[in-house]
């Protein structure tokens, strides 16, 4: 996994969750999260928080699963 691999993956699906990503890379959530950090830093992700569908305050669902990232796309000058 690269900061490019992460990069185009993103461009790509435009959002996916922090479960998604670390399924698709074989690797740590802590790993996954330092490299999305850089892109954050750019301006070119940025991270969301999902609520859980059933809107209960049970706390059950997986971090890695409420966890989100959104590729920004860029708004080009008119």
């Amino acid at each position: 996994m690269s900061l490019l691999d992460i990069k185009q993956h993103m461009m790509k699906v435009k959002m996916a969750t922090l479960g998604s990503l670390c399924h698709l890379f074989c690797a740590e959530p802590d790993t996954v999260r330092c490299m999305l950090r850089h892109w954050i830093a750019k301006g070119k992700i940025r991270q969301c928080i999902k609520t859980p569908a059933c809107g209960s305050k049970c706390f059950k669902c997986p971090s890695t699963m409420i966890e989100m990232y959104e590729w920004v796309i860029d708004e080009q000058p008119i």
